[in-house]
């Protein structure tokens, strides 16, 4: 079993930047689908008069321990090596969450032993 974080603003798409996400539907995996678990609040990590600021993505970082990817519609690439390097594994995908799920499932993106 695993967990993957979606940055969503509606709970339907994939469609938040990952420095522009409020915060993150968090959903666990399994062989035979996945399962809506909860909503976890979040800092916006890009503050548009600041700039990226580390700082904040180490909150998101935190927030999300215990999840094994983080799924965005968009990251820059500074943040996205940030991200890597401190070991998270981020996607950067659009479109529906249900659909996108299923595709990370079927194609063994996620470790997803029950």
């Amino acid at each position: 079993m695993s967990k993957a974080a979606i940055a969503t603003s509606n709970g339907i798409d994939i469609n938040e930047h990952f420095g522009h996400a409020k915060f993150f539907r968090v959903y666990e995996l399994t062989d035979s689908g996945y399962e809506y678990k909860e909503l976890r609040d979040a800092v916006a990590a890009c503050q548009h008069s600041l700039g990226h600021d580390t700082t904040r993505f180490d909150k998101i970082i935190e927030l999300l321990t215990d999840c094994d990817a983080i799924f965005v519609e968009r990251i820059s690439p500074g943040a996205a090596a940030y991200l890597i390097e401190k070991g998270v594994r981020v996607f950067e995908v659009a479109g529906p969450i249900d659909a996108v799920l299923k595709k990370v499932i079927a194609d063994g993106l996620l470790k997803t032993d029950n």
